[in-house]
């Protein structure tokens, strides 16, 4: 019963992403909504990702707005966007959605800002794949907060994927584990103007359509100030 209750409220929450089709300023939007996340995230002094952390992360996502909700089972559903560092730079923005359930005594809903951290080779090759799922193909921690947290969180630093979420609401935290990462293609497809490649896109041989565009922008921007100890 359980797993038919949470599947069933997952698929409720991938038919209502399908059901909604983003158009070119629709993906803009978004694009701004992440940059947006991730200057806040970055920005908090006390609660900030560590720029010993950020500047080892080989890609980043950012999923702005992912809704939360549950009533005894419950799920969580967002749409953002990834880029990934290249020998040439940082890719040219892919888009991702993410949806997962959870199970245990929770009520309410609200919505979350997540970043996402692909550290090692591993999280970057599950990342590729047409589909995977956080804890079944790559290791997922909450990351270490603060800008002189201590890089001693072995055992976070050596999971493929660290999370950063901004939360208000009813819930305390968030269970990524289960919860499935796939291309959003529609989103792609819309930034785009065409089919894309998603191995493509993350490996830096699609050219970016808007080369400003604030969200690989505002990566750029803190990996150097990662990189340089600011």
């Amino acid at each position: 019963m359980k797993k038919i209750l949470v599947g069933l409220l997952i698929l409720s929450f991938s038919s209502f992403a399908f059901a909604w089709k983003e158009d070119k300023s629709g993906v803009n939007d978004r694009l701004s909504a992440a940059a947006t996340v991730l200057d806040e995230i970055t920005a908090a002094p006390d609660k900030g990702i560590p720029g010993s952390v950020l500047g080892k992360a080989k890609c980043v996502a950012v999923i702005p707005s992912m809704v939360k909700a549950g009533f005894v089972f419950g799920g969580q559903h967002g749409r953002g966007a990834v880029t990934c560092r290249t020998p040439n730079g940082w890719s040219a923005p892919a888009f991702i959605s993410l949806s997962g359930g959870s199970w245990g005594a929770q009520i309410g809903g609200e919505k979350v800002d997540l970043v996402l951290l692909f550290m090692n080779d591993k999280g970057v090759n599950s990342l590729l794949k047409d589909n995977f799922k956080v804890g079944a193909d790559a290791s997922a921690a909450a990351g270490p907060i603060g800008r002189n947290a201590e890089a001693s969180t072995d055992a976070k630093l050596n999971s493929e994927i660290l999370s950063y979420s901004r939360t208000k609401g009813l819930f305390a935290g968030i269970d990524l584990n289960g919860s499935a990462v796939k291309p959003d293609n529609d989103s792609d497809n819309a930034y785009y103007g065409s089919s894309v490649n998603w191995k493509e896109l993350l490996s830096g041989t699609v050219k970016d359509p808007s080369p400003n565009n604030p969200f690989v922008e505002s990566v750029r921007k803190h990996f150097i100030e990662a990189r340089a100890g600011k």
